[in-house]
């Protein structure tokens, strides 16, 4: 066990340090001077003050020179200075990050307290007509983009469109110190947004998953023996059937905390996202190195722990 973690642990590394050098020379790819944004557009800037700004940010040395201190810097805790913001990136990014995370982690949470037990109650009611409702839903679901379901939540639950008597608020963030009930309610569509593409995948995963074990030799064994169908698919099936929705649900953490992106535009949630967003129109290159870094850093190593447990609860993949 110790050898199969040290080898993920080495993997990550690499795949963090391959992602931070397609990303700084992808930024560099970008058109647009970001001396220039800083310096100002409306008139023609003094050749010398370009220069010495250039200077002055390292851009004047060769490609490879500027990654190799960013990296070195990186490894030390410095992500640098946010041309925009004028403050250091960590401390930008320790503003947002928590937001993102809380509501990516909300999310997660709300997708497998529905995903999963749909999934089994589908599974059990296979070629009924709830399981042909349950798999049209779950298909629908995973096809419709981030942002539509946004808006249609909003349209629902925010202008009350169907007249339910109440509505939620559609954007915004209030800080728990001030006010815990109007922190969950701003988080309440957002979150369901992003629950809703993963809870479906889950559902699908699950009821094959289902399907698969509840037609296993050994399922079949213990019925034999008499187990009440009820133990078998509590204590075995269900249990085998969950092993490959944890890769899924590993592997959909991706399109999550892509999907925050969208997520958080949609309602103003002012989180990592966003804030990368923000970056980007500004050309402001050490915040998009940043927030790309921690983004890709927090989904390799979600997808880290999601191999160490698979590897824990399936012995044979070690």
């Amino acid at each position: 066990m110790k050898k199969f973690i040290l080898k993920r642990l080495l993997t990550t590394l690499v795949l963090l340090f391959i992602v931070s050098s397609i990303v700084f020379l992808l930024i560099h790819l970008i058109p647009g001077d970001p001396v220039l944004l800083m310096l100002g557009t409306d008139s023609t800037p003094d050749p010398a003050a370009v220069e010495s700004l250039r200077k002055q940010l390292g851009f004047d040395k060769p490609l490879l020179v500027q990654y190799y201190t960013w990296l070195i810097n990186a490894l030390q805790g410095n992500l640098g200075t946010s041309y925009s913001e004028h403050i250091p990136v960590i401390q930008s990014i320790a503003s947002r990050l928590p937001r993102t995370l809380e509501l990516a982690f909300v999310s997660l949470i709300l997708s497998c307290l529905v995903g999963i037990p749909l999934g089994v109650f589908s599974a059990l009611r296979r070629g009924k007509i709830s399981d042909l409702l349950m798999t049209t839903v779950a298909s629908i679901g995973t096809s419709i983009p981030v942002y539509v379901v946004g808006y249609m939540l909003i349209i629902i639950f925010s202008l009350d469109s169907l007249g339910l008597g109440f509505s939620l608020p559609s954007s915004g963030y209030m800080n728990l110190s001030r006010s815990v009930s109007g922190h969950f309610l701003r988080l309440i569509l957002p979150a369901i947004t992003l629950a809703l593409g993963l809870a479906a995948s889950i559902v699908r995963m699950m009821r094959s998953s289902m399907l698969e074990a509840l037609s296993s030799e050994s399922v079949r064994a213990l019925r034999a023996k008499g187990l009440s169908e009820r133990k078998v698919i509590v204590t075995h099936v269900i249990r085998n059937a969950f092993i490959p929705v944890i890769t899924v649900i590993g592997l959909q953490m991706g399109s999550l905390i892509g999907g925050t992106v969208l997520a958080e535009t949609v309602f103003n949630w002012p989180g990592l996202a966003t804030l990368l967003v923000k970056a980007i129109n500004q050309r402001d290159y050490p915040l998009i190195q940043g927030c790309v870094l921690i983004m890709s850093a927090v989904f390799i190593i979600t997808n880290l722990v999601v191999d160490i447990l698979y590897g824990i609860l399936e012995p044979r993949v070690r």
